[in-house]
């Protein structure tokens, strides 16, 4: 009797047949380009609303700087073309060229001293404890967050020649010659005023911006100077400064760009009084157009104001740029 023996080997399955590749349903492959177009799309109103509000006031005022629009055309609208003729007027006024040697020097005395203060302020929150920086950082955002018109109100409060506080605790002091002291109807004190307003309100800003840059910069740096004997003048210099180099720059420039054009705080307090002992260039433009009702002069002046402002600051980004350059 014959024996058959079954394989051992288990039997082999059959293979699936394959499926073909399923091919791509029509229309769901994206168009290229087609997804980068969206985010234009939906930026295209708000910037085209910017530049509305921001390139028209600035085409309207250059094209009245080149017209005779005084209050008569102002009513009627048949404004003649004069070409420079109004330019040609304000650079030979000698008024125009006292305001602008007052605007550089109002400039220059709020910006050293707003970066002055806001370094030494920056400085002093890095060293301070987790308590008394929140405190000093709160009290930096209140001050900052402060309205300009109630902020200036408050500093008229407080000169004000009979009940202002600063006549009353100078005159405690033993000085009798402030007792209702007319702080506002002389000119440097005025000028004074407003230069302690303007640092006053732009201080919080520069410092909380200059101790965010001095978070960054390592504080092995520090810790390798100081064994090296470097005093604090030394690693301020040599290690402080290059490090948030960028930021102080850009902190300055704008700076330069806000006290340039400061003019709430002058329009609200003095009105480029008395005299023009406070008059600046944006002031001047307002009082030649509101008050002598010529909006051609005016406009001219807030030209020639923008003018000036761009070449400092293509001046000082040059010079910038140059310094970078050297230090690569």
């Amino acid at each position: 009797m014959s024996v058959i023996r079954e394989s051992s080997a288990p039997p082999t399955r059959p293979r699936p047949p394959s499926r073909p590749f399923a091919k791509p349903k029509r229309g769901s492959a994206r168009r290229p380009g087609h997804a980068g177009v969206w985010p234009y799309l939906l930026a295209a109103p708000t910037i085209l609303g910017m530049l509305y509000l921001l390139l028209y006031p600035l085409a309207r005022a250059v094209l009245i700087s080149l017209q005779d629009f005084q209050l008569r055309q102002l009513i009627r609208g048949d404004a003649d073309f004069v070409g420079l003729r109004n330019y040609e007027t304000l650079l030979t006024d000698e008024r125009f060229w006292q305001v602008v040697r007052r605007t550089f020097a109002f400039m220059a005395v709020n910006v050293v001293l707003i970066m002055l203060i806001a370094t030494l302020v920056a400085l002093l929150i890095e060293r301070l404890g987790r308590l008394w920086r929140t405190a000093v950082l709160s009290a930096l955002v209140l001050a900052w967050a402060m309205p300009v018109i109630a902020a200036t109100t408050v500093f008229q409060w407080l000169f004000h020649s009979e009940f202002g506080i600063v006549n009353w605790a100078l005159h405690q002091l033993g000085f009798a010659s402030f007792d209702r002291y007319p702080w506002f109807a002389h000119g440097p004190a005025a000028f004074t005023i407003l230069v302690l307003l303007i640092v006053w309100q732009s201080v919080p800003f520069a410092a909380i911006t200059l101790y965010s840059a001095l978070t960054t910069v390592p504080a092995e740096l520090y810790e390798s100077a100081r064994l090296d004997g470097a005093s604090a003048g030394r690693i301020f210099r040599a290690i402080t400064l290059p490090m948030i180099r960028p930021i102080f720059m850009l902190v300055l420039s704008l700076e330069v760009i806000w006290t340039f054009k400061a003019f709430v705080q002058i329009w609200v307090m003095t009105n480029g009084g008395p005299g023009d002992a406070t008059t600046i260039l944006p002031v001047y433009a307002v009082q030649t157009a509101l008050s002598s009702q010529r909006y051609d002069l005016g406009s001219a002046a807030s030209m020639v104001t923008v003018l000036l402002m761009a070449g400092v600051l293509v001046l000082y980004f040059r010079q910038m740029f140059r310094q970078e350059g050297e230090a690569l």
